[in-house]
């Protein structure tokens, strides 16, 4: 719709005194380019931030950028902030985004959203497959990532425009300064222009991206005299007197924005510029903000201000409908406006275009917005506090009738006093529905903490505190346990209702380490249920939270009545999986025989455990699939491990979820000896977790394992300075962590050389674990550790810590842990009985797929063979050490076997093989049963696998040996045995 009114003066011409914030926009726009004077390069993106007071020309630099990067053939997109519209999750994010998806058709862009469309879709504001999905913040601004390279990718280049960022909702703000650090390798530009001293107080991570970027935000400043005059001769003509255009810088303070106002109204008045003319120039400007705006908006009748009114509520680009339905709000102070028909709205808003206060909005259709912010912002405020509220209801209500998205209701409910109205109860539930959708909690926190202030009906009391519970889980674990202890008192609770609220309450209690807590309310609940199947549950979180406190009074009686009821079930639901799964966990961590620790997880797994079970917590799972890995059976564990992760990226659980299994998949490949692999993934989950308010459990997991791992690798000072920075010595958690946190610091302590402190604290690890009647050394080989420590000082005392340590290993009857634990024996063994116990230990890992351990006793024992004078059986085994140890990427150990080798004049021959990848056991098992023409059926029955995981253990070899199965029988031949 064209209305031939002017625009703002100088639209074509650049803006003054910013040549140099100009130059910035070129040079950016430039480095988009994919050829300069005829050479190719890659195209490279960036940043650029203007900062500023109101009205100093931000938003003109950005119509500049607009129109340059148009000219180069550029792709725009835009989005910016509202001063009313921050409580809208992810609204800069659809401006941005939605437009381009709008023009697909639903196939097309399902398709092109691919797996992340059921993720993303509730950020985007597109119709959901699964209503239900309720993703993590983390999982959506990943997904949000991947759109927007993807849209990179198609219309490359791109340029982002951003403004009034410091208006950004909270969402769209996070995603921002997450997502610009990447687009350096992206043909993408992004363009942020915002008031500093109006950031929110809580957009530090956007703060710190624009301030701390190597390109520092061009601070704008007022105008001078001279930049002034230019804009006061370009409208009344250039006979204006310098006094005149002085005195117009003066009142104008320079400001881009009131000097162009003030210009255009003085043409208008046709106004020569002399110094006569000074009192009507002032008076002009006067009514370009504040009392003098509200001044001249009055002057145009009741109905302009009250149209005016109702767009400043609405704020945005707003629908000229809209505002007039938001006029009559059916008020005493409005009762004159009650018979406004859309004749009196049309002239409302030409009278405000004609005074430009109003223009063509960047909305769909005949859409309106404010010339500029500080218009709205003024006229917003001026607006009588008894009718403002009656007009936010009115637009609440508007809402609703059209249909709207929930969340545009409950942003103006928000400014409504609370009146006990059930209708808007419902309408914010709904929003906060739609914001948990959107991986939006503190915005679901907001309106659902209003709705419990209406306040709800005394039947929806509990139910509500429930879904604020929900939302406040990720961003403020303690303040969910208060809602749901809340909740709980409430009267005539459904039974699932209870049942989740109390799954919650255990989950946030253990999330602030407070598992003593959530044993104690689980087990409450189980006594007190009637229901079989929910005292089954309820006895199940017990057991879990019990299993997982470090204070827990009597480990073996629960062990006991765990062991009891576990062996009364079949596992045909999924409360006696649970019961079944923890009882394996159990007798793996009491050290009872690896076959029932087996039997009791195959059992659980049977009818199939989720890691992301509604109302369930993946703790159990995650235990059993670790179980395999301690059981000598890690390629079960990362086929568990693979499965679990792949559900929680398709729910768009990113965050600690993520965290927990890139460590955890980490400890397999440490445990497996491929120190540099796990290296990599522990440190990615460690970012993860970081990335996550309030991981905290998942960033103990991923520390211990990365010192564990740094250690393997001989970087101990790495490891020092990372247990330093994140306290990891000081602070000991209340709920169990493996590995465990004290054995691994201890296992740093010797690694410095700090014996007496290692043994201490090892003596009080064995005083805990020994309470719990927890046995296994594989599990916690503080024993082992403790043999170390003392071998100096109290060698007899070593001798029968390893010996018992040995004695253990045996009856759990993994060959890892008693090849691990006679290694250790061995070497605080003197004279030749150590060599015995050396072979011995060898020939057990060798049967085993603990590389770097197996490679660690192959130098032991070598070195003990030169000692003994046997130094051609020392070579050998020297030499298979400093491959393992190659090859596992443990330099301190290969160093060693070098040294040794040394020291006796044996010289190093050159490693027989360049791989980095060799075949496990089982792998090359079920590669020779495959070669030897037996069927997948076969493979499985042999190696206890299902077919499956034989398919997977087949895949691995075939991308480690470079061949098919059509290869397989001469690739094996040559490819290195048992090394990582």
């Amino acid at each position: 719709m064209t209305h031939g009114l002017r625009q703002p003066i100088n639209e074509h011409r650049p803006p003054l005194e910013r040549e140099e914030e100009l130059q910035a926009i070129d040079c950016a726009l430039s480095e988009l380019r994919d050829a300069v004077d005829g050479v190719l390069r890659v195209p490279r993106g960036g940043l650029l931030a203007f900062t500023g007071e109101a009205g100093l020309g931000k938003s003109t630099l950005m119509a500049v950028a607009r129109a340059r990067a148009t000219a180069h053939g550029f792709t725009v997109f835009s989005g910016k902030g509202g001063e009313k519209e921050q409580g809208l999750a992810f609204r800069v994010v659809r401006q941005l985004m939605q437009p381009t998806l709008a023009r697909m058709s639903d196939m097309e862009r399902r398709a092109f959203l691919g797996s992340w469309y059921d993720i993303v879709g509730a950020a985007l504001g597109l119709e959901a497959t699964d209503p239900t999905r309720v993703p993590d913040p983390t999982g959506v601004r990943d997904g949000l990532d991947w759109v927007m390279t993807r849209l990179t990718m198609v219309n490359a280049p791109v340029v982002l425009l951003l403004d009034d960022v410091h208006w950004a909702d909270a969402e769209s703000l996070d995603w921002i300064a997450s997502f610009a650090p990447r687009v350096a390798d992206l043909p993408l530009l992004i363009v942020v222009a915002y008031r500093p001293d109006e950031l929110p107080p809580d957009a530090t991570s956007f703060r710190t991206l624009v301030e701390r970027h190597e390109k520092r935000p061009h601070l704008l400043s007022p105008l001078g005299e001279a930049g002034v005059a230019r804009i006061i001769r370009d409208e009344v003509g250039e006979e204006a007197e310098d006094d005149f255009c002085g005195e117009c810088w003066e009142v104008t303070g320079g400001s881009p924005f009131e000097a162009v106002e003030l210009a255009i109204r003085l043409r208008e008045r046709q106004v020569k510029g002399t110094q006569d003319e000074l009192p009507v120039m002032r008076e002009l400007a006067a009514a370009v903000k504040g009392p003098g705006l509200i001044e001249r908006l009055k002057r145009l009748g009741p109905s302009t201000v009250r149209f005016a009114w109702a767009a400043a509520v609405l704020g945005g680009s707003f629908s000229p409908e809209l505002a007039a339905d938001v006029m009559v709000v059916g008020s005493e102070e409005a009762a004159d406006m009650a018979v406004l028909g859309r004749e009196e709205a049309a002239e409302a808003i030409e009278k405000l275009r004609a005074c430009r206060i109003l223009a063509d909005g960047d909305g769909p259709g005949d859409s309106l917005q404010f010339v500029h912010p500080l218009i709205a912002t003024t006229i917003y405020r001026a607006i009588p506090s008894s009718l403002r509220v009656g007009m936010h209801n009115a637009a609440a209500y508007a809402a609703q009738v059209a249909g709207s998205d929930p969340t545009i209701a409950a942003r103006h409910l928000l400014e409504v006093p609370c009146d006990g109205s059930p209708e808007a109860v419902a309408c914010l539930r709904a929003a906060g529905r739609e914001h948990l959708r959107a991986g939006a909690p503190e915005a679901a926190r907001r309106v659902l903490a209003r709705a419990l202030r209406e306040p709800p009906p005394a039947e929806d009391r509990a139910e509500l505190l429930h879904d604020l519970a929900c939302s406040t889980f990720l961003i403020d674990p303690k303040a969910t346990v208060r809602h749901l202890r809340k909740a709980l008192k409430e009267s005539g609770i459904d039974p699932a209702l209870r049942a989740s609220i109390v799954y919650r309450l255990t989950q946030a209690l253990a999330h602030t380490d407070r598992p003593t807590e959530a044993a104690a309310v689980a087990g409450d609940e189980a006594r007190r249920a009637t229901n079989p199947r929910v005292k089954l549950r309820m006895q199940a979180d017990h057991f879990v939270w019990s299993a997982f406190r470090t204070d827990e009074p009597d480990s073996s009686a629960r062990s006991r009545r765990l062991a009891r009821l576990a062996d009364k079930l079949t596992g045909r639901g999924l409360e006696e999986r649970y019961i079944l799964g923890l009882r394996a966990w159990d007798a793996l961590v009491r050290g009872e025989p690896r076959r029932t620790a087996l039997g009791y997880a195959e059992q659980a797994l049977r009818g199939g455990m989720s890691w992301t079970e509604e109302n369930r917590g993946f703790e159990v799972p995650v235990a059993v699939a670790l179980l395999f890995m301690y059981c000598d059976q890690p390629w079960r564990a990362e086929e568990l491990f693979a499965k679990g992760m792949a559900e929680c990226e398709h729910k768009g659980w990113r965050g600690s979820h993520l965290a927990q299994g890139q460590t955890l998949l980490g400890y397999i490949r440490y445990r497996r000896g491929s120190l540099l692999e796990a290296e990599e993934l522990v440190r990615a989950g460690l970012d993860t977790a970081e990335r996550v308010e309030g991981a905290v459990p998942a960033q103990w997991f991923a520390i211990g394992i990365l010192i564990q791992s740094l250690l393997a690798r001989g970087r101990t000072a790495d490891a020092r300075r990372l247990a330093d920075h994140h306290h990891y010595g000081d602070v000991v958690p209340n709920a169990v962590i493996f590995p465990d946190p004290r054995t691994v610091y201890a296992e740093l302590l010797l690694a410095e050389g700090r014996l007496p402190e290692a043994a201490r604290l090892l003596s009080d690890v064995g005083n805990w674990v020994e309470a719990r009647d927890w046995h296994n050394p594989t599990w916690c080989p503080w024993q082992l550790h403790l043999a170390s420590a003392l071998a100096r000082t109290a060698p007899d005392q070593a001798v029968r810590h390893a010996q018992d340590a040995v004695e253990r290993a045996r009856d759990f009857g993994a060959a890892s842990a008693i090849g691990q634990a006679l290694h250790t024996l061995a070497a605080v063994t003197d004279g030749p009985a150590a060599l015995d116990l050396y072979a011995e230990a060898v020939d057990h890992l060798q049967r085993s797929p603990a590389a770097y351990e197996l490679a660690r006793a192959l130098v032991g024992h070598g070195a003990a063979l030169i000692r003994n004078g046997k130094l051609q059986e020392a070579a050998g085994r020297l030499y298979e050490g400093l491959e393992g140890a190659v090859h596992c990427r443990a330099e301190a150990l290969a160093t060693r076997a070098r040294e040794e080798l040394s020291a006796a004049g044996l010289r190093p021959l050159p490693l027989r093989y360049a791989q980095t990848d060799t075949l496990t056991v089982s792998e090359r098992k079920a590669a020779e049963m495959t070669a030897q023409g037996h069927p997948t059926s076969v493979v499985a029955k042999e190696l206890r696998l299902t077919e499956q995981g034989v398919r997977q253990l087949l895949s691995a070899v075939y991308r480690k040996i470079g061949t098919d199965a059509a290869g397989l029988a001469s690739a094996l031949a040559s490819f290195p045995r048992r090394l990582p």
